[in-house]
């Protein structure tokens, strides 16, 4: 079904079935299009499952991975193809925290680490959806002991085109007891194309001086260290490489004309493309998928740069806090806009 195209933003938006889960939950899919840029999101687990944008040549190609069938994404779930990850994204050592005084046990799905919001976390559920202006709204209510997180907790995610086909995300969401809150969209990139292979010689900077340091268990050591010296320094334009899963801080500032700082960009010098990322997150970790196994990707077909409050955050006072509160909202933005060299 076409609902049109919006006037003040001149997105075209669409929706129409995009099948079932193997329980019969019908899922839908949403198509938002604006200056050459065409986004697919599903509402289960308000998955971006593709995003087409031009190269230098004109010519339109996906550049970020997903699955053409809904049923792959509960056959694969593990990587998390561009889903909305939480309560918590990335890591919580030990599957708990204390918050108040008070213990909360949470699901240890990697060993005995909480990852992602759980075994069944956003990225598994079936969200409501509406349309919003120029975009699309999904919202999903996640009970009190979800997962082992306290409170009832009502979230949303915005997905809209802004000017050039830049894709926004605006996440906001409300609490009726103290809890802890950190998603994030676990979209991988490749600009060469989402089926070129590998994405590791594309240009990547961060906009970071600092990493937080981890264990073997990925969950981080406490503090922060510097990058400069390091293979972790991207703050001048360098090919990606492999072996990271890594939480960068961000350095943050306000632009020029207010909009929010940029965290990171990705050039691929074959079709010209560059992703830029903004974000009022205070972290982005960089994951370059080198355990992909061909199932349906190979190693490292994708980059994913993750937006985020950092790891372990509900165990680290010294990290930003992530802890939402009753009268308090959560908001949250972050935009890969894209553009050609």
């Amino acid at each position: 079904m076409t609902i049109g195209t919006d006037a003040h933003t001149d997105t075209t938006v669409r929706t129409e079935d995009a099948g079932a889960l193997a329980d019969g939950s019908p899922v839908a899919r949403w198509t938002l299009e604006r200056d050459g840029v065409r986004a697919r999101i599903l509402t289960y687990g308000a998955i971006v499952q593709s995003v087409e944008a031009p190269a230098r040549d004109g010519s339109r190609a996906p550049v970020a991975l997903g699955l053409p069938e809904v049923a792959g994404y509960e056959e694969f779930p593990a990587p998390y193809f561009g889903a909305v990850v939480g309560r918590y994204a990335n890591r919580i050592g030990g599957a708990s925290f204390v918050l108040d005084g008070r213990t909360h046990r949470l699901t240890a799905n990697e060993g005995a680490t909480h990852l992602h919001g759980g075994a069944r976390g956003f990225d598994k559920r079936v969200w409501d959806a509406v349309e919003a202006p120029g975009g699309v709204r999904l919202r999903l209510v996640s009970a009190d002991g979800d997962e082992g997180y306290p409170g009832r907790l009502d979230f949303s995610v915005t997905y809209t085109l802004g000017p050039g086909g830049a894709l926004r995300l605006a996440y906001r969401a409300v609490t009726d007891a103290p809890t802890v809150l950190n998603p994030t969209s676990h979209l991988y990139w490749n600009l060469a194309g989402a089926d070129s292979g590998s994405a590791l010689g594309q240009q990547l900077r961060i906009a970071a001086r600092h990493i937080t340091p981890v264990d073997a268990a990925s969950v981080p050591t406490g503090g922060v260290a510097p990058v400069a010296g390091t293979r972790f320094d991207f703050r001048s334009m360098r090919a990606v490489g492999t072996g990271y899963d890594h939480n960068f801080v961000l350095e943050k500032g306000t632009e020029e004309g207010g909009a929010d700082p940029v965290a990171a960009e990705l050039y691929d010098a074959w079709s010209g493309r560059v992703l830029t990322v903004r974000t009022t997150e205070p972290g982005l970790q960089l994951y370059t998928a080198d355990h992909f196994d061909g199932r349906p990707f190979g190693p490292c077909a994708g980059i994913a740069l993750e937006t985020q409050h950092f790891p372990d955050s509900p165990n680290r006072p010294e990290f930003p806090s992530t802890v939402l509160r009753p009268g308090e909202e959560f908001v949250s933005r972050t935009e890969y806009a894209f553009s050609v060299r």
